[in-house]
């Protein structure tokens, strides 16, 4: 029998695309949140879905919503403060879990309290299915193949091609904020070790053209090291405003030493709050303008390095996709694996190649 899909989030921004992706497939999702008025709306304009009320602070209500082998959309965040519940009651049930977080630390936790109780009840669970950070590890596994020996480290730089001064949304300007003022994990010497975000940058080449890019988080520095066990170093770079990678280093420097004085974080929120902007995002115009540019540079011992970019669709627009692909997949195709894992180990590296293929997600030369 067929699970259902149920999405958290499809009255927001980017649960707005993942519920047209999904509807782009044929597929009827019921939809799910706490405003009544809300969801019947957007109900009667997808087709006449169902909805379903669920507090996502609420485990047991969430967990009303699935039954084992239904796929549990969230794009419900800050995940930190509102994503635990929902993957919880996702574990419980058995239902496959795929959220849009870039939380490196809502991953890490979620491996450490839930990964056991997914795999006693069959739940796949997919943190950070998205933008965040589907296309690094792609591009990071395609290079470690083309590598030819045993990968010993890798460095990963996301960028966007074209002009990103309007196209930013609410929660990535929000995401963007916060994550100045929290540190970045690295997998270096084989673990987990914190860095200050923006501390380091370094230059890729892409599209022919030497781009700075500064230190953030990144859930491949998780994921990878299980795929890849030789490798040493992972590190994850952004470089979606190449002239402001030293600056940001700076600033981040700055907010880091604030927020260890009293009123220190109050400060920087009220500081920070124009740069925020409205709730919403960048209109399907405005996507079309810009695309993903993904790098991940692989070395070994003995062989020169091996470059790969992987180049497709704007940031949100992908995230959608990715997200409805995963739903799709794990509705008609059971699952042979359990727990809190990566694209790779969770649907394999073929699979995941020709998922991302068909939303757009493709190797750049």
């Amino acid at each position: 029998m067929t699970g259902r899909i149920v999405l958290l989030g499809a009255t927001g921004y980017t649960g707005g695309l993942v519920l047209d992706a999904l509807l782009r497939r044929g597929l009827k999702p019921v939809v799910a949140g706490r405003n009544p008025e809300a969801l019947a709306a957007i109900a009667e304009r997808s087709g006449g879905l169902d909805y379903a009320l669920a507090d996502v602070a609420d485990s047991a209500a969430v967990a009303n919503l699935v039954q084992r082998g239904d796929v549990l959309l969230s794009t419900v965040g800050p995940f930190e403060r509102f994503g635990y519940a929902v993957a919880r009651a996702a574990a419980e049930s058995g239902a496959h879990y795929i959220d849009s977080t870039g939380e490196v630390g809502f991953v890490l936790e979620l491996r450490r309290q839930l990964h056991d109780r997914a795999r006693e009840t069959g739940s796949l669970m997919l943190p950070a299915f998205g933008y965040d950070y589907v296309p690094g590890i792609l591009a990071a596994t395609l290079a470690a193949q083309h590598t030819g020996a045993a990968l010993r480290s890798v460095d990963i730089g996301y960028f966007a091609i074209g002009s990103l001064r309007r196209g930013l949304s609410h929660g990535t300007r929000t995401t963007l904020r916060d994550g100045l003022t929290l540190p970045s994990p690295r997998w270096h010497g084989h673990q987990l070790v914190q860095e200050r975000t923006g501390s380091r940058f370094r230059g890729f080449d892409v599209r022919g053209r030497r781009r700075n890019a500064t230190l953030v988080s990144g859930t491949e520095v998780l994921f990878l090291p299980m795929d890849i066990p030789t490798l040493d170093s992972v590190t994850v770079y952004n470089g979606w405003f190449p002239a402001l990678s030293r600056p940001v280093a700076a600033m981040s420097a700055l907010t880091a030493a604030m927020t260890r004085i009293p009123l220190g974080r109050r400060l920087i929120d009220i500081a920070t709050r124009p740069m925020i902007g409205p709730p919403g995002g960048p209109d399907a115009a405005e996507r079309a303008r810009t695309r993903t540019h993904v790098v991940a540079v692989a070395t070994a011992h003995d062989v020169p390095p091996v470059e790969v970019h992987v180049e497709g669709p704007s940031a949100y627009t992908l995230t959608g996709e990715l997200m409805a692909w995963a739903a799709h997949h794990l509705t008609t195709t059971p699952p042979v694996t359990a727990g809190v894992l990566g694209p790779v180990e969770a649907f394999g590296f073929d699979t995941l190649r020709d998922g991302c293929a068909e939303v757009g997600l493709r190797l750049h030369r």
